[in-house]
């Protein structure tokens, strides 16, 4: 979307049933409270926010099957989700997903696949691989298990839906970059997957513009190709408010490339800011990051 002027469709997903620690729910609150409508429309975007998806309070719930926790719940959050993306597509905007824990995306990309009639790419930028079954997750959080579900890899009935009736991104096309913390079941569920997986250690070494390039040139050619932010693939220094903080991060202006370099390469039709907890933060500073990013994806420049 280099260089246009696109409606932005904004739609949050107040969700923290996928991960193990309250309050993620709130994500789409602080990033809204960060200055977002106000960053959009400097830039000269035309804003729709549709508001929430909601879920139900885990004080409501029973847990379900510990190995995949309030999945059910999960999963009627993410139909609906995908229900608004298909919508804001079809409207002809831009979907910017506002998190939620990062179960949001199998809402998100089912929601893409499905208004664009064929699977797409990701970027998926995260301290985590996220790509955990029910069988290999040490937890049960479903935050863990989102790729998994949306490459097809979990064989359980209970993760079909008339929503996602095919997987909706393809392995050759996903890309993952800032990985650092690796559960021992996803290593092998990644090499099995054929993943292309751009550690911290693959940053340090290659260069932040370098690993955009080349996730851009592996992601692209599908259907569509979204970006999945989850804040903590910055370095807590830079972003204290989220769930799973890793140290040794993406820094402040690698992120803010990164993101700049995308919108430069004109090919992201979405994004997703996801695990922003405002409960964890220090003074919306990783809520205002958030903002921040999605300027700087949607075209905003120092000069």
């Amino acid at each position: 979307m280099a260089g246009e002027k696109t409606t932005i469709g904004v739609i949050g997903a107040a969700l923290d049933l996928g991960s193990g620690r309250r309050g993620v729910d709130m994500g789409p609150s602080a990033i809204r409270y960060g200055g977002l409508s106000e960053a959009l429309d400097r830039l000269g975007h035309p804003m729709t926010d549709r508001g929430n998806v909601l879920a139900p309070t885990v004080e409501r719930l029973d847990q379900g099957d510990p190995s995949a926790r309030y999945w059910d719940a999960i999963k009627r959050t993410c139909e609906e989700l995908a229900q608004e993306v298909t919508e804001i597509v079809g409207e002809g905007g831009f979907p910017l997903v506002l998190g939620g824990d990062h179960s949001i995306a199998i809402g998100t990309l089912a929601g893409l696949a499905r208004a664009h009639g064929a699977p797409g790419g990701v970027i998926w930028i995260d301290a985590h691989t996220d790509i955990n079954t029910p069988v290999s997750s040490p937890t049960g959080n479903v935050h863990g298990m989102p790729l998994a579900v949306s490459l097809g890899l979990v064989d359980d009935p209970r993760f079909s839906s008339d929503v996602w009736p095919a997987p909706p991104i393809t392995a050759e096309r996903t890309v993952l970059v800032g990985i650092r913390s690796v559960d021992d079941g996803e290593r092998e569920l990644v090499r099995r997957a054929g993943l292309t997986v751009y550690t911290m250690a693959d940053i340090d070494r290659l260069g932040m513009p370098r690993v955009v390039d080349e996730a851009v040139a592996r992601a692209s050619g599908g259907a569509f190709l979204h970006v999945s932010f989850d804040m903590d693939a910055l370095d807590p220094e830079y972003a204290p408010g989220v769930g799973t903080p890793v140290p040794g991060g993406i820094t402040f202006r690698e992120a803010h490339l990164a993101m700049e370099m995308l919108h430069v390469a004109g090919v992201m039709q979405s994004l997703e800011l996801v695990e922003v907890n405002p409960i964890l933060d220090e003074h919306n500073s990783t809520g205002n990051l958030a903002v921040d990013l999605a300027r700087s994806a949607l075209g905003a420049r120092i000069l």
